[in-house]
């Protein structure tokens, strides 16, 4: 906003259709990026919550804050409901960045919900966003022509995800590039060929690309570490342009038009909609009220409204300007409310996981073919037989073995000799067949 057209920069920038392909690009990575990272290991517990959360939660959340869009605004009903599904998004990036960012750590399973949720309603946004922009410009379409293609954009992106991860599978593991800087970019090649394919056949690109990096994580392939490591920064990388693009996009004069309207729909964001849409979705689950009140207020807006918000202006939608203008103001409002007070609300709660942070892996096996061994984490339990017994004593399986010990804070290069001591944490190279093998004879009760 500070080099655009009204800032100090001077820049002049208003083309809603650059700005629409820019951001579904970035989308693309981000959705895609935030699929390929996501723990499976984490989430499993959490899937059905989270699931409803990023359907029914978004889907409740537009339809209130569509609700008081219309009362406010003056809009119409479509075009009010559109501001709600616009906004019915929350972004991962901006939660756990600020979470990262003070150290806050969460109790039980809230990070995975949050994560979960934030990942995954973002193709849900963006459908209920396309379809009502359709309506909006084809008012013929019937209530079944509506509900058909909803559900098309659906299917057809989760088909189209699920194939592309087989065949990004297929080909990463079987094609040898030579170069292991070349398998990230295939990776783009194909994210952006899996979004474009979709979106030609009328599904939803940005839900492929989401289950295509989900489907594909879950998998081992070679240069996994690298290719993550390639596209966490590739994903930083995008809402960094996006966000310049954005705040070119915008004129400061025109957000001054809609204060008064901007903070009132901010308050009812946060304190009603939000709200409104966590307690009815987590119904069925059990979570205290405590931890449903810390879920609504840590529903921070990021780029995927702003994005959203240029697809009526491309469109060339009515009151298109005054949606883009009202979205961005509340993205804005809501990250400096939310944002601010995210810590102090986690502790007022007290929703704080205080326990001591696990050591980061000091090590980490980058695999330059498909090997069936893998890096693990093993920790001896207090009342383990196998304490101050020496490696060579215990008579481990010929696939289970131990690269590295950590204890007391120091690292040590073991050999047979080596004594084992409770609380070790053992970095070992581990066969498949032989995990069960080794825990018996590890955890074994002294």
């Amino acid at each position: 906003m500070l080099v655009g057209s009204e800032g100090i920069g001077g820049i002049y920038f208003d083309d809603p259709y650059i700005t629409q392909i820019i951001g579904n690009i970035a989308l693309a990575v981000i959705l895609f990026s935030s699929g390929l990272d996501t723990k499976w290991q984490s989430i499993k517990p959490v899937l059905k919550e989270g699931i409803s959360l990023a359907s029914f939660g978004v889907i409740i959340t537009a339809a209130v804050f569509g609700g008081f869009a219309y009362l406010v605004l003056k809009l119409s009903l479509l075009e009010s409901f559109l501001v709600g599904a616009i906004i019915s998004s929350t972004d991962a990036a901006a939660v756990f960045s600020i979470l990262r960012s003070r150290s806050i750590r969460l109790k039980g399973n809230l990070a995975s919900v949050l994560e979960l949720e934030s990942g995954g309603n973002d193709p849900i946004a963006v459908l209920l966003t396309v379809t009502l922009v359709r309506i909006l410009n084809q008012t013929s379409m019937t209530a079944l022509g509506i509900v058909g293609a909803f559900f098309l954009q659906i299917v057809l992106g989760l088909v189209v995800g699920w194939i592309f991860s087989i065949i990004a599978l297929f080909l990463i593991n079987q094609i040898k590039i030579g170069y292991e800087g070349l398998y990230p970019l295939l990776m783009i090649a194909l994210v952006l060929l899996a979004f474009n394919i979709t979106t030609i056949l009328k599904g939803s690109g940005f839900l492929a690309v989401y289950v295509f990096g989900l489907l594909l994580g879950k998998n081992e392939f070679l240069h996994k570490h690298s290719a993550m490591r390639f596209f966490n920064s590739t994903a930083w990388f995008s809402q960094i342009v996006l966000f310049l693009t954005l705040g070119l996009l915008v004129f400061p004069s025109q957000l001054l038009s809609v204060i008064s309207e901007g903070i009132l729909l901010a308050f009812c964001l946060v304190f009603i909609a939000r709200p409104v849409a966590i307690f009815l979705t987590l119904i069925p689950f059990k979570y205290s009220i405590k931890e449903k009140m810390f879920i609504s207020w840590v529903g921070l807006r990021g780029a995927v409204p702003i994005v959203l918000a240029t697809f009526p202006l491309a469109a060339g939608i009515q009151n298109a300007d005054l949606i883009f203008n009202i979205v961005f103001f509340v993205v804005l409002v809501s990250v400096l409310l939310q944002g601010t007070l995210l810590g102090k609300i986690a502790k007022w709660l007290k929703l704080e996981n205080n326990e001591p942070i696990p050591p980061k892996q000091p090590i980490e096996i980058i695999q330059g073919e498909q090997i069936s061994s893998q890096l693990k984490e093993v920790v001896l339990p207090e009342n383990t037989a196998s304490a101050g017994k020496t490696i060579m004593e215990l008579g481990l399986p010929a696939g289970f073995l131990i690269i590295l010990i950590s204890r007391d804070g120091s690292f040590i290069l073991p050999n047979g000799g080596t004594k084992l001591a409770a609380g070790d944490i053992l970095y070992a190279l581990i066969e498949p067949d032989s995990i069960q093998v080794a825990q018996e004879i590890l955890f074994k009760p002294g």
